[in-house]
């Protein structure tokens, strides 16, 4: 893509459950192809004149602003009079909410020729289903033929994310950036008590001690010293940190995948590290209700609120326009949150997941007659200044540009606002805006939030691809885990919960009950699936 070359050429144009019937009818259908007849190049009807209708996926989040729609709004008018027009296409989109959106992509998968003709999902899972029982189009071919800046932007280490065994059954969409999570803590009350920013588990469980006895908020006896939920943004900078140092063989064996995750359930370090959650919980330490808080709406509330001192997010969700940190700043003005890093493990270093370089899965069904034009749709939004101008609007309207990076206006129009509404959802070949490199991709990330903001967002990005940890890649898909995957998230948030909240001399007795739950439910399988492979590709 050379986005960086053209920006004087650039020009704007103005859970619900699936029934078992469906589930049983899923691959029959998306496998099938109109009247019968194989088509899997899809090749265009617009060759002879014909325009051509092609169907796209797009998630429904319910917040359109007035007066437009998910299916017409200024991005899709935008895609139609760019990429649709010039090539004799109509592009219809297909809204499916975003909270359910596996269970709405089944049902579309389900309806044969209904079915959009680009689909995605995060769920790697969900793409190795599909893949495995024939639902989808090998993409290599259009890769190859239609899609040179593509695959340039994507690159071989990206692309290989969605093959399923050896083929390319999926555009893995490029992360602009990896890191995942930071720690943050009441700069305000560390100075109220006279106490340094700790730097260590240890030094950081004195802390939340001294938070919690001289309350330096002033919450009334509400001090939450560490605020908690079930949502792993909140504990698993925590719990890797107990995790020991692994040898290969451990990591590809022990390590079990529940969707887009990997997940720490039997390696060594986990359970101490649910002791010491289990520590905290019962010194009053952390969030009493953390497990009932699934949308982690109690846990915002109590942050804005000023009733939190320490906790672990998302690295800058805590930044942005209106949100929790501007409501707790109006609660009060004197509050200042600092982003640390925190939980160290026996090395000494600061462990924490990140993300695999791929977002979400791009997938082309196998039934869809329009293959070739999903192809193109994408090459379209990998050239040029088409990505762009997607993530970041009209140069003037919304963002300016500083030494090449888009900076965005601090008080846009209400029409610059409501056309960026669907940007991100839009821009589907990226997560995250794309600039040419991680120092400029961090960089422009920054530049998107309040200035009053920024050099906290540029410490909290680095926090979180400080000392980070890769996600295994198996290199074929582990059976199990997309068999299990769905009840095993539920048994190890039970495992997390129970744990955590059970009584001390009753720890060991409800650890071991509930990991032998999870690995009866699955979690064997998957450990000796990865076993078996691992002995395979190292024999």
């Amino acid at each position: 893509m050379n986005r960086q070359h053209t920006h004087n050429k650039r020009r704007m144009s103005s859970k619900a459950l699936v029934s078992a019937v469906v589930l049983s009818t899923l691959f029959v259908s998306a496998c099938s192809s109109n009247n019968g007849q194989s088509n899997p190049g899809g090749a265009a009807e617009g060759g002879n004149g014909e325009r051509v209708t092609l169907k796209i996926e797009v998630f429904d989040r319910g917040n359109t602003p007035t007066g437009m729609t998910i299916q017409d709004n200024y991005m899709t008018r935008y895609v139609q009079e760019s990429f649709g027009d010039p090539n004799n296409i109509d592009v219809e989109f297909v809204p499916v909410p975003r909270s359910e959106e596996i269970e709405k992509l089944n049902v579309l998968m389900s309806s044969g020729s209904n079915v959009p003709d680009i689909v995605f999902t995060y769920d790697p899972n969900t793409f190795n289903r599909y893949a495995s029982q024939g639902g989808l189009t090998d993409v290599g071919p259009l890769l190859d033929e239609h899609a040179p800046n593509l695959k340039a932007f994507l690159g071989d280490d990206v692309l290989e994310y969605g093959k399923f065994e050896g083929t390319q059954f999926s555009i893995p969409a490029k992360r602009s950036n990896t890191g995942k999570y930071s720690s943050f803590i009441r700069q305000d009350w560390l100075d109220a008590l006279g106490m340094p920013v700790p730097t260590t588990t240890d030094e950081l469980y004195e802390t939340l001690k001294a938070f919690k006895e001289q309350d330096p908020g002033q919450t009334g006896g509400q001090v939450i010293p560490f605020g908690m939920t079930i949502a792993s943004a909140q504990y698993e900078t925590m719990l890797w940190s107990f995790i020991e140092p692994l040898s290969d063989e451990e990591r590809f064996t022990l390590t079990q995948q529940l969707g887009s995750n990997d997940y720490p359930t039997l390696l060594p370090g986990f359970k101490e590290g649910l002791a010491f959650m289990n520590k905290l919980y019962n010194e009053g330490l952390i969030s009493k209700d953390f497990g009932l808080d699934e949308d982690k709406k109690k846990f915002y509330e109590d942050i804005s609120s000023g009733k939190t001192g320490f906790f672990s997010e998302d690295d800058v969700n805590l930044y942005y326009e209106n949100g929790t940190y501007d409501i707790l700043k109006a609660n009060e003005a004197n509050a200042n949150v600092l982003p640390i890093d925190v939980f160290t493990n026996s090395e000494g270093k600061y462990v924490k997941p990140k993300y695999a370089p791929n977002g979400m899965y791009i997938m082309i069904p196998k039934s869809s007659q329009r293959s070739v034009e999903a192809m193109k749709y994408l090459e379209w939004m990998a050239s040029d200044d088409h990505l762009f101008h997607i993530q970041n609007g009209v140069e003037g309207e919304n963002f300016t540009l500083e030494d090449g990076i888009p900076v965005a206006l601090e008080n846009p129009s209400q029409e610059a606002i409501d056309r960026m509404f669907i940007s991100g959802d839009m821009a589907i070949i990226s997560n995250g805006k794309q600039l040419g490199s991680e120092e400029d991709n961090m960089k422009a990330r920054k530049l998107q939030f309040p200035t009053r903001y920024q050099e906290d967002v540029a410490l909290a990005q680095e926090i979180a691809n400080r000392d980070t940890v890769e996600m295994v890649v198996t290199g074929r898909p582990i059976e199990a885990q997309t068999k299990y995957a769905t009840t095993l998230q539920d048994k190890f948030n039970e495992l997390i919960v129970k744990s955590t909240m059970a009584s001390p001399d009753q720890f060991d007795t409800v650890f071991e009950n509930m990991l032998n739950d999870y690995m009866t439910n699955g979690g064997q399988a998957i450990l000796d699936e990865r076993t078996q492979l691992y002995a395979e590709l190292n024999g």
